[in-house]
């Protein structure tokens, strides 16, 4: 059998990161995580890089920008796998130098996971987000830095568990709020799917230097179908309060900026089907 490729993970402690490093670790590849000095200390994330290492994971403290710890960590590996939060996206842009001067990658997967951003029409504060991975793509393309872009649409773990309420940390029993009439249909997917097919797209000859969506038929769905399931669960009808376009945008608007984003992501999500 042909040997594994190695995988480097920047950003292997965040929402989606930490079951991208399991997946990666599970499926037999040499794992290489860069991890801050800070992040060694944070009481949580030690924890779980604790268990990393226990699993056979290969900690390397480093940033992306400490130019010399990028060199020495891509150096060891094939394949790069950014999974670094919103505030690093733009930042990308040293690690497609660092690969670039490298010369030894097989593969990228910048910091994605989420709406195909060349082919979605999103509002503010998300379209400034989003636009941020539209210019990697692009540099990265521009680079010639073989690279596989994945798109898994919504986050099931993160939209589903509270009923895509987005201001509540548990799921309702009395009331519900949709957006519009409900109908419009989003994708939503198991994180430990997503991670799982990513790993296994780093060695996959179709993915090279394409998008990979995910759109299963069964994880697609309306507003409505979500609450329907919900209330099938719980034996109980919700009273539904129905938010028309105009005044969901105008409660984007006067969000505090995290669930903005979050609302305004949600809002573009349920558009691109």
């Amino acid at each position: 059998m042909a040997e594994k490729s190695k995988i480097l993970i920047i950003g292997g402690t965040g929402y989606i990161g930490k079951f991208v490093v399991e997946a990666s670790l599970k499926s037999g590849h040499p794992t290489f995580l860069l991890v801050r000095e800070t992040t060694t200390k944070h009481p949580e994330k030690s924890k779980l890089l604790d268990n990393f290492a226990t699993l056979g994971a290969k900690l390397l403290i480093g940033d992306v920008h400490d130019h010399a710890s990028l060199v020495n960590a891509i150096n060891q590996v094939d394949v790069v796998i950014s999974t670094v939060g919103g505030e690093l996206v733009a930042d990308q842009v040293k690690l497609i130098a660092t690969i670039q001067e490298a010369g030894n990658v097989k593969r990228f997967l910048p910091s994605e996971f989420g709406m195909d951003v060349d082919h979605v029409n999103a509002i503010e504060p998300a379209k400034s987000v989003l636009q941020e991975k539209v210019a990697i793509r692009r540099a990265i393309e521009a680079a010639e830095i073989p690279h596989t872009f994945v798109s898994c649409n919504g986050f099931a773990g993160y939209f589903l568990p509270t009923v895509g309420q987005m201001d509540t940390y548990t799921a309702p029993r009395e009331k519900l709020t949709i957006i519009g009439d409900g109908t419009p249909k989003a994708v939503f997917v198991k994180e430990e799917d997503i991670a799982f097919v990513t790993i296994k797209a780093v060695e996959d000859p179709r993915t090279i230097n394409k998008t990979l969506i995910f759109r299963p038929p069964g994880n697609t769905m309306s507003f409505n179908e979500i609450a329907s399931i919900w209330e099938s669960k719980i034996g109980k009808t919700l009273e539904k309060t129905y938010v028309p376009e105009e005044q969901f945008v105008k409660k984007i608007q006067e969000a505090p900026f995290g669930l903005s984003i979050a609302l305004s992501i949600m809002h573009s999500g349920s558009r691109c089907i």
